[in-house]
């Protein structure tokens, strides 16, 4: 364990102490993304409207997003003839649309039909083809850091996500309680006292020393980000650190946000969902801010394991369903616009009467986007994506 992730677990305390000296690696140089994960299965419809079509309506009756009113910047933007933003997002997102920096991708997602929150997002995370023995020591983005050698990864989140897991080792960073050591002085003396002459010890002593590094300048930009009118809060908060560390020092991110499970009083123009995705909106606009002249250079994709039903359920709420519409951020992509293969949403087009369908694989889709972005030849992206044909979605 030379180095690398120690767990120390003593008088109930347990603690992942990532020693990697890459959290102070230099800048890094070249594309930068970030893979957002949005933890429960989001309602994509209630958030990429589908305006024109009347079975919306119809399936929805009491959460039901209403079309765009020209003028009118309360309602929802209008995207292209089909579909609309929910307002939520009009100020954020809807700004960088109009910006032709976000495009979505409807009808997106895996094959994998179990519905199972855990199941699905332990599917997309792999990357692997459904047939055949999975393989749970290989993610995708571990297989994508392999394949560049020098793709600098790092995953903001309590313990390390299955995408990133490989042969190599990727420092973590929970975001949760930032700003705080994760060890007061006293139980950080105990803990060097347990491990004094110990083989470990170098190791333990470097594992606190880079937490309270961590801790310290997280603060310090906290204190920062309060200044001044705005004031950034939950994502928000996170989104500016983790922007800080992406365009300082990391080339591939990954993070998630949970609380998308919305069985009920999900709400419509206003409720649970449009709080989420509004905060959402925010800290990714927060963090296309922070990247500042590296914001060019980034993609950020953001995905949910599968979407919704889409009729609403007798709570006012949305079942576990399929397909979904991932986004697609950046300060250079050809954005603007409504990207993949569609169909029109009627009763007749959703799958097994319920759900949306996948249309473009979420392999295909983030396969294109590597290939335009790193310029990976067939054979890599093979060894991202194995079995999968790449979208030429034509956003980078």
């Amino acid at each position: 364990m030379n180095r690398r992730e120690i767990l120390i677990a003593g008088s109930g305390v347990a603690a992942s102490l990532v020693t990697r000296r890459a959290a102070f690696a230099a800048p890094a140089s070249g594309p930068r993304f970030l893979l957002v994960f949005l933890r429960g299965g989001y309602d994509c419809a209630n958030i990429v409207v589908p305006t024109s079509s009347a079975f919306y309506y119809e399936a929805r009756p009491n959460i039901a997003i209403s079309k765009p009113v020209p003028g009118d910047p309360a309602t929802a933007l209008a995207l292209d003839a089909d579909w609309a933003l929910a307002p939520a997002l009009r100020p954020t997102i809807g700004g960088l649309y109009t910006a032709g920096q976000a495009a979505f991708v409807p009808f997106a997602g895996t094959d994998d039909l179990s519905r199972s929150h855990f199941e699905t997002q332990d599917s997309i995370e792999l990357g692997q083809p459904l047939q055949g023995s999975r393989d749970f020591r290989s993610g995708f983005l571990a297989r994508l850091n392999g394949v560049l050698r020098d793709g600098n990864p790092i995953a903001f989140t309590d313990a390390l996500p299955l995408c990133l897991r490989g042969r190599v080792d990727v420092p973590n960073i929970s975001l949760r309680n930032v700003g705080k050591p994760i060890f007061d002085d006293r139980q950080a003396r105990l803990l060097k006292s347990m491990f004094e002459g110990h083989h470990l010890e170098p190791a333990v002593a470097d594992g606190l020393e880079l937490r309270a590094s961590v801790a310290r300048e997280m603060d310090a930009e906290m204190q920062d980000a309060n200044r001044g009118a705005v004031t950034t809060k939950g994502f928000e908060l996170e989104a500016e650190r983790v922007g800080r560390l992406m365009r300082d020092q990391y080339r591939l991110g990954f993070l998630d946000v949970g609380g998308w499970d919305t069985h009920v009083n999900e709400g419509g123009a206003q409720g649970a969902l449009a709080a989420n995705a509004e905060s959402l909106g925010r800290g990714l606009q927060v963090f296309s801010q922070t990247l500042g002249a590296e914001w060019p250079n980034t993609v950020v994709v953001v995905l949910s394991e599968f979407g919704r039903t889409f009729r609403e359920n007798g709570n006012r709420g949305t079942d576990h369903g399929h397909g979904s519409v991932h986004w697609v951020l950046g300060g250079s992509i050809a954005g603007g616009r409504m990207v993949g293969e569609q169909v029109i949403v009627t009763r007749s087009t959703l799958l097994q009467d319920r759900d949306y369908p996948v249309l473009n694989d979420y392999r295909g889709v983030l396969g294109g986007l590597f290939r335009r972005l790193w310029g990976l030849s067939s054979a890599q992206l093979e060894q991202v994506f194995p079995g999968a044909l790449p979208l030429d979605l034509k956003l980078v």
